[in-house]
């Protein structure tokens, strides 16, 4: 938030550093906010697609990862495998960022931590609600709560929770329901992802059906607190898992959550990368 309330300042911290982009997934807000980030910070960025690579002719992944650290400063990767970002940062000698996989997404959570707190000015008593599939985002809650200690309740339809295993290691913090009205009510943060999230498209008439009882919508945000903050990742699709009305509603937050990931970036980087 310090980096925030200096503005859109150009600083030359990472000057001469360079960040490589490893996208197997298309990207708005992910790709440009580490851009952004990068840029804001002096350094440069090197976007790769997986088609760009030769890991798309089978090179392994621990080649690729020992060349791009002699040349590059970090790597941003954003996949599918959770274990190809593993694999990348125990071969690498330059920071890995997690910048998506299906098994987590920190980064996003992480930038959502920093909107509730700017918004909430802190953490402590709150109860925040997620509403829809157990899916990456999710699991990276899941694992704030279990590290930060907030109240956390997830409502998810039968066979989409997010793993016993994960909800273990929680602890009492983290508890799952299968009734949306159960995880809304008295919640200060309600939080919602699409119904279907990319390499799923054929699986959408079944999940369909499965979160319909689940969107987002006022009735559900009415049971929450009066001051409940609606946020969603984005892209959103409007009339699945959240309605027009809340979206574009005053308790809605989901634009303030989209610009704050490059404030995080930033940081992260800077973390990262400033000696």
């Amino acid at each position: 938030m310090e980096i925030k309330s200096k503005g859109a300042k150009v600083s030359d911290k990472l000057k001469g550093k360079v960040l490589g982009l490893i996208f197997d997934k298309p990207s708005t807000r992910t790709r440009v906010s580490f851009e952004v980030a990068m840029f804001r910070l002096g350094g440069a960025t090197l976007y790769l697609g997986r088609a760009d690579t030769q890991m798309s002719r089978n090179e392994p992944t621990k080649d690729t990862a020992r060349v791009l650290s002699r040349y590059l400063d970090a790597l941003a990767v954003r996949t599918f495998e959770q274990d190809l970002v593993e694999e990348m940062a125990r071969w690498s000698k330059i920071p890995v960022i997690n910048a998506l996989t299906d098994r987590y997404h920190p980064c996003q959570v992480l930038s959502d931590l920093m909107t509730v707190v700017e918004k909430k000015r802190g953490l402590d008593g709150l109860k925040i609600a997620w509403i829809g599939d157990g899916n990456n985002v999710a699991r990276s809650w899941i694992n704030a709560a279990a590290i930060l200690g907030f109240e956390l309740v997830l409502a998810c339809p039968p066979g989409y929770h997010p793993g016993d295993e994960l909800l273990n290691r929680a602890g009492g913090k983290v508890k799952i329901v299968e009734d949306p009205r159960d995880a809304a009510q008295g919640a200060h943060v309600i939080n919602t992802d699409v119904w279907a999230s990319m390499g799923q498209e054929e699986e959408y008439k079944d999940r369909r059906k499965a979160f319909q009882p689940y969107q987002v919508d006022q009735a559900l945000v009415d049971l929450a607190d009066p001051e409940v903050l609606v946020m969603h990742c984005l892209p959103a699709h409007r009339g699945e898992e959240i309605t027009e009305e809340v979206l574009e509603g005053p308790r809605s937050i989901v634009f303030d959550q989209a610009e704050n990931k490059v404030h995080l970036h930033q940081a992260l980087l800077e973390m990262l990368l400033a000696k």
